[in-house]
């Protein structure tokens, strides 16, 4: 019995561990996009972005469509996400290359509550009078309403970090990116829709407008 109650209080202490380690990395995350943020809006603003979600596309569909409410199809191809995205933009080199900063709130394909930060650079790819194409890269920060409160058969496929005991789950990307394109509505206003390409897993698309300050 005494070997038996070692081996719980071990793996209760490993488990405990690995869920401070957690959200130690969770909290690194977040204070080094936060100081990205400090020193991008330090400069001049060129423009402000607000967007709704929009929707998802998991091209192959998803082993957890079966807890997808919004979902369209069966297999969870084109699921709806509720919420919005607001983007703040500085260019640095005349009106080609800038940093933007992105946090949004919305509802995941669970339909939980889910967030984002990213910051990054951005470049000009096609630029016409009324039409262009914007994209770029840089770290972002996601994360989310464990699903494993929720669903008792949620499959995890190893892209979020958490467990079963953390409230949250939490990814990290160096390289997190999209594209955006804007059609000229007004002199200082713009239709504009963002597309995030995480071929193969999945495709997030918003729409909203843009405004340029001058």
């Amino acid at each position: 019995m005494g070997s038996i109650f070692l081996i719980e209080k071990i793996i209760k202490l490993r488990v405990n561990l690995l869920t401070f380690s957690n959200h130690i990395l969770m909290k690194k995350s977040i204070l080094f996009i936060l100081l990205m943020l400090v020193s991008i809006i330090g400069a001049s603003q060129d423009n402000f972005t607000v967007k709704f979600f929009g929707f998802s596309f998991h091209p192959d569909g998803d082993v957890n469509a079966d807890n997808m409410p919004m979902k369209i199809d069966r297999n969870g191809v084109v699921v709806i996400n509720l919420g919005i995205y607001f983007g703040y933009e500085s260019f640095f080199h005349k009106d080609k290359l800038s940093f933007k900063t992105v946090t949004a709130f919305y509802s995941d394909c669970g339909g939980l509550f889910s967030g984002l930060v990213h910051v990054g650079f951005r470049g000009v790819i096609l630029q016409k009078e009324k039409f262009s194409i914007n994209g770029g890269l840089g770290p972002t920060f996601i994360y989310r309403r464990s699903w494993y409160s929720k669903f008792d058969n949620y499959v995890n496929s190893g892209f979020y970090n958490g467990n079963e005991t953390d409230f949250w789950q939490y990814k990290f990307l160096w390289y997190g990116g999209e594209l955006e394109f804007n059609y000229r509505l007004r002199k200082s206003l713009d239709l504009s829709a963002t597309l995030v390409p995480g071929y193969p897993k999945l495709i997030d698309v918003s729409i909203g407008v843009r405004y340029r300050f001058r």
